[in-house]
């Protein structure tokens, strides 16, 4: 299959190309010339099918013209080495719980993909990949422990000083070995144009291999469709999938671009839900049909403070540009700070369940805007204990760590100091090369 560019300016490219290059010469985002839908027996069979199984046939969909059956099965099967349950939170609301891969966020699955199906492409190849990834969150320890160790490929984490987690921060920076951890005086926007403008550089691509693994790269994207379909389906094994509304945190907006992708392949989602922090550029073009990128503003729930998110112009390509299809099918929610902690507040104090501050504004989102007879299901991105000052202040509780957190708090800080000049980085990455 090829791969166009939403600027619509740069040639067609393979898969491999897409995934190597991450974006197009035209600086658009690649997307998939087509989308296949898959088959009524599919469905009809989907809630008897484990969630490798579920994936390997949607992966198939995707990537089946340039990956070989077996490579693609392998891929899939040793990515999705843990699950994505569907929990019940109260009567017609899901959680669809994505932290329990090994960075306890739902990025593991796009990450994990990324760097299996890259290393796949560049087998026996000589020179060196260099993947650059911006994080406001959750995509720099995803990334960077998916590809940790990956011979062939170094990873560079960008990263806003000051703006993550004490935790998420640990995840990327204590690793070492082939992840360099890049503190930026800045905010995640400078560290998402320092990448952008780095693909664009002749004189660094020409020196050096570069690659992303944000969610512009269509093998970080395209995976995380898998979670909606098994969410479905363990949905329809409980008998409780009709008139389904799926709400999804969004930040950058890769994760509700890929569950759309889903819609598009046949899923039956009845309509979704984006569901903003105080970032609300998204929630502003559902009301206006202006798209009016914002600075970010820094949240309780950081991994969404974007203000220019990358993926709208995927959404916007895959609707022919048109303000009413998307708005008929997507609805907004933005929510403030306190509304988050009130949220968090309220479905502990009703249902004994821990919400995280991204997954309270989609749960939020789903009390708010339910109608009769639906059914809706929201995205826990990450586990709570990810953001454990903010949820024992909040909740007045002392959240259990998880081992695997536990494991990185105890590395030892790796970070280079970086303003947000791009001159500077440029000259870092060449003095690499």
């Amino acid at each position: 299959m090829e791969y166009y560019s939403t600027n619509r300016k740069a040639p067609l490219a393979t898969l491999r190309k897409a995934v190597v290059k991450g974006l197009a010469e035209d600086r658009g985002l690649y997307m998939p010339e087509r989308i296949n839908r898959m088959s009524k027996a599919f469905f009809d069979n989907i809630g008897k099918m484990r969630f490798q199984d579920i994936a390997y046939n949607v992966a198939e969909a995707f990537f089946g013209e340039d990956v070989d059956p077996d490579g693609l099965k392998d891929l899939v099967y040793d990515t999705l080495s843990f699950d994505c349950p569907v929990v019940r939170v109260k009567e017609n609301i899901y959680a669809l719980e994505l932290f329990h891969g090994p960075t306890l966020a739902f990025k593991d699955v796009g990450a994990r993909f990324m760097a299996r199906l890259l290393q796949y492409f560049i087998r026996g190849e000589r020179q060196e990949v260099n993947v650059l990834v911006a994080t406001s969150g959750d995509t720099g320890s995803a990334v960077a422990n998916g590809f940790l160790g990956v011979e062939g490929i170094h990873v560079y984490v960008l990263y806003p000083k000051g703006k993550v987690s004490p935790i998420q921060e640990c995840q990327f920076t204590t690793l070492g070995r082939n992840i360099t951890a890049i503190e930026v005086d800045g905010v995640f926007d400078d560290c998402q144009a320092l990448v952008k403008s780095a693909f664009m550089d002749e004189e660094l691509n020409g020196r050096m291999k570069l690659t992303s693994a944000n969610s512009i790269n269509v093998a970080r994207f395209l995976p995380q469709a898998f979670y909606y379909f098994n969410a479905y389906a363990r949905l329809k094994e409980m008998g409780a999938a009709d008139e389904l509304v799926v709400c999804v945190p969004s930040g950058n907006f890769g994760n509700i671009c890929a569950a759309l992708f889903g819609h598009e392949m046949g899923l039956p989602i009845k309509r979704f839900i984006a569901a903003n922090n105080a970032n609300d550029v998204f929630y502003h073009y559902l009301q206006t049909g202006q798209y009016e990128p914002q600075p970010s503003k820094q949240t309780l729930a950081n991994a969404m403070d974007v203000g220019d998110p990358s993926n709208f112009a995927r959404i916007y390509d895959l609707y022919g540009q048109s303000h009413e299809r998307i708005s008929s099918l997507i609805s907004g929610a933005t929510y403030s700070d306190e509304l988050i902690r009130q949220t968090m507040r309220q479905c502990y104090e009703e249902t004994g369940y821990v919400l995280d501050p991204h997954g309270a504004c989609g749960y939020r989102a789903l009390q708010e805007q339910l109608k009769a007879g639906e059914v809706g299901v929201f995205c826990e991105t990450a586990h709570p204990a990810k953001f454990k000052e903010k949820v024992d202040d909040i909740l007045g509780i002392d959240i259990a760590i998880p081992e695997r957190l536990q494991a990185f708090m105890k590395g030892t800080k790796q970070s280079v100091p970086m303003t947000k000049d791009f001159a500077d980085f440029r000259q870092f990455l060449l003095s690499r090369s």
